[in-house]
């Protein structure tokens, strides 16, 4: 439940994307020429770049860190035009470049698998909110969607925006908020066109088809309509990346003109707004990681005094919405898996409980609609549906599904008066599939399989769900998709005995990895691989306490989960020692980091993606844009000692040492405001210095882009067959020339 502060979709019919942290070396400091005629380093002729050594250090709370890499990190960012380091990504991109153009082949093999993988000219299912159907779809070829509508009582369609069009010559694109008017008239959008995750707003008139003047920039997250469709209430962001304004802008006004309707003092907390089911409350939410406080004004007259529904209390999260003048919250204030409660608008912080907190459900939702309420949850790792009546909400009428491992939530459902939910599905085995659940009946109707043009056969697929040991003795689930005749495709390939496996978490910020359907995935599962997801701690996946268990000073679970498991599949024949390969993006790459650190025999290759790695100079950066609201995840190591201490003990770069590496692809993006490209570029750096093997290590910086990669579905697509190359190389399973 990564926030209480939620990202409210107002216009579901439309794509919104914005969704979610000492020792010695060579003693010349240059990469010794390694001849070798191991498959896994085809390139002998090329010097890996060596970052120079600088001397640099800081002293804190008595403890002195030498980081002689500090000066990768350009002191003007966000603006990075330090030639010198400018330079040395370019130079580690050309060391990319030149050792996997000896797997170009391979993985133009690979992306041409994939893509045939994906049918070009698809589009989602059609849904009615208000007097328009709503879809987006893809063009045969397009790397991007368009978004249209057409009227309820027919006519024909209208093309509300061509991301192709908008993306026309840029390096990069992305569409982040999207939002219709109530009277259906304007069309508010933003756009991030070089990773950064600054948008820029526009507003569209529908009638017309013309852009109106105003243009709302450097901003982030939602475009909410209020003020009889006259106004949008919209988030700026601050220098360091801050979202601390919820702040009002009229149609027509000069921006600088805009009203402030509520600002944030405390800097870790981020501000976001949404309406309320029946879309008469604007709701203001203020909030970290683990505390949140939500004000209330009315939609129509957003600059009346605000209603403050609860103080903030340390640790205490909820969220609200409002049915007919009654207020409902969700919220952990008794109970560490949330409880529902209700309260009157006259008395907002007086919450009567509607739906007790469980030991074994992990309620993480709700949503009101006119004749019926749902609640969503997890029971033992899986997801759960429930319908309730308002007369009485203890009644119970679960969705089921037949599969013993899934993923499942509610979908696309934008009108308040809803008689069919519309519902997704998916596990490791069964594609994306789209239901409307008829709420009178209980008839579920499938309206959309996700389809595989080159063609796909579940039966000859096999997942399951196991639970291992980790050194506690917390037992932590793994799911795991395979070939039912992967022995036979291993020995084809001359591989006898246990095969590869790889393994894949995030483990941070109580997001549980769901065992859905990848159909890239399945380039290595049918070379071979299992595929496995291990649910370690840090995520939420078995409720919100096994995500405490993997944070702040217990973070160290969440490596040795993931170790463990690893260990775990080895020993119960699933793989072998040195056959596990394993990626992460982000804390997930922080999680890369901090297992080959810890136990680097057990992998053949690893993937790490903007990995979070200098954990501990990144927290103490009270400048960078996310560092004050992180120190509920991680730990402030300015102030406390303690967190020094314990982050220290595992930041994946402070904790390089010499020894044996194996073989790893790391990728950073140089506008990157999460995890900024210094942190993949200082770890390489050290790890090139130290590391006494002769395994490859590659570092990828994307120039024009941020935190996701390359945008547009293919550009995304080629890197993650990039990804799979590399690992098959490594593996020694690439095609022989």
């Amino acid at each position: 439940m990564t926030g209480q502060i939620c990202t409210f979709v107002l216009a579901a019919t439309l794509a919104a994307t914005t969704s979610p942290l000492a020792a010695t070396g060579n003693a010349n400091n240059e990469e010794p020429t390694r001849v070798t005629t191991s498959a896994k380093s085809a390139v002998t002729d090329i010097k890996a770049p060596v970052a120079e050594k600088r001397p640099h250090s800081y002293t804190r709370h008595g403890i002195t860190i030498e980081d002689p890499y500090d000066w990768l990190y350009d002191k003007s960012y966000p603006l990075v035009d330090d030639e010198e380091v400018l330079d040395h990504l370019k130079a580690e991109n050309a060391y990319f470049e030149a050792h996997m153009a000896a797997q170009e082949g391979l993985t133009e093999a690979l992306f041409k698998e994939m893509r045939a993988r994906i049918k070009e000219d698809d589009s989602t299912v059609p849904q009615k909110d208000g007097d328009y159907i709503y879809w987006s779809e893809f063009e045969e070829g397009a790397q991007y969607r368009k978004h249209w509508r057409k009227p309820v009582g027919g006519g024909d369609p209208q093309l509300l925006i061509d991301e192709n069009e908008l993306a026309e010559g840029l390096e990069y694109f992305r569409l982040g908020a999207a939002s219709i008017s109530q009277n259906g008239r304007f069309l508010a959008f933003s756009t991030d066109t070089n990773g950064s995750e600054r948008y820029t707003a526009r507003i569209k008139d529908l009638e017309t088809g013309e852009l109106l003047p105003d243009v709302l920039e450097n901003l982030r997250g939602g475009l909410t309509w209020v003020k009889g469709d006259t106004a949008l209430v919209y988030g700026p962001a601050t220098e360091e990346w801050r979202t601390l304004e919820a702040k009002l802008h009229v149609i027509g006004t000069p921006v600088s003109e805009d009203v402030t309707l509520y600002k944030e003092e405390d800097q870790s907390f981020g501000v976001g707004t949404g309406l309320t089911a029946q879309e008469d409350w604007l709701i203001i939410a203020t909030g970290d990681n683990e505390t949140s406080e939500v004000r209330l004004v009315p939609a129509a007259d957003p600059t009346a005094p605000a209603i403050l529904v609860k103080a903030r209390q340390k640790g205490v999260e909820y969220s609200v919405d409002i049915r007919d003048g009654e207020l409902w919250v969700l919220t952990n204030d008794e109970h560490i898996n949330f409880r529902l409660a209700k309260a009157k608008l006259e008395t907002p912080g007086e919450w009567q409980t509607v739906i007790a907190g469980s030991d074994d459900f992990y309620l993480t939702d709700f949503e009101l609609f006119k004749d019926f309420f749902v609640t969503e949850g997890r029971l033992n790792g899986l997801d759960q549906i429930q319908l309730r009546q308002y007369a009485d909400p203890a009644r119970v009428t679960p969705i089921t599904f037949p599969e013993p491992s899934y993923t499942a939530g509610l979908s696309n459902n934008p009108e308040y008066d809803m008689k069919k939910l519309r519902l997704a599905y998916q596990s490791m085995v069964t594609p994306s599939t789209v239901y409307d659940y008829d709420v009178a009946t209980g008839a579920l109707e499938t309206l959309k399989t996700q389809e595989i043009p080159s063609g796909y056969d579940p039966s000859l697929y096999v997942s399951e769900r196991l639970t291992i040991a980790a050194r506690d003795g917390t037992m932590v689930p793994v799911s795991i998709l395979m070939r039912k005749d992967r022995a036979e495709i291993l020995a084809k390939q001359g591989i006898e005995g246990p095969g590869p496996l790889h393994l894949y978490a995030y483990g941070a910020y109580g997001y549980a990895v769901p065992p859905g359907f990848s159909t890239s995935r399945l380039s290595l599962v049918d070379r071979g691989f299992a595929y496995a997801i291990a649910h370690i701690r840090g995520g939420d996946d078995l409720g919100r306490r096994w995500y405490l268990q993997g944070k702040l000073f217990e973070r160290m679970n969440t490596f040795n989960d993931f170790v463990d498991a690893g260990r775990g599949l080895i020993a119960k024949g699933y793989t072998g020692e040195g056959m596990v390969t394993a990626s992460g993006g982000s804390a997930g790459g922080e999680l890369m980091g901090a297992i080959i650190n810890q136990d680097p025999a057990q992998y053949g290759a690893i993937v790490a993606h903007v990995p979070f790695v200098d954990v501990l100079n990144t927290m103490l950066n009270e400048k960078l844009p996310l560092t004050p609201g992180e120190w509920q995840e991680w730990g402030n190591p300015i102030t406390d000692k303690a967190a020094f201490a314990y982050l220290l003990a595992y930041s994946p770069y402070d904790q390089v040492v010499a020894k044996d590496y194996p073989p790893m692809l790391v990728t950073a993006g140089l506008n990157d405001p999460r995890v900024t490209y210094w942190e993949p570029a200082k770890w390489v750096a050290k790890l090139r210095e130290l590391k006494t093997d002769d395994n490859l290590l590659l570092l990828k910086t994307n120039m024009g882009a941020g935190h996701g990669g390359q945008s547009g579905r293919w550009n995304s697509l080629k890197e993650t067959a990039e990804e799979f190359a590399f690992i098959l190389w490594q593996m020694g399973m690439a095609p022989k020339e």
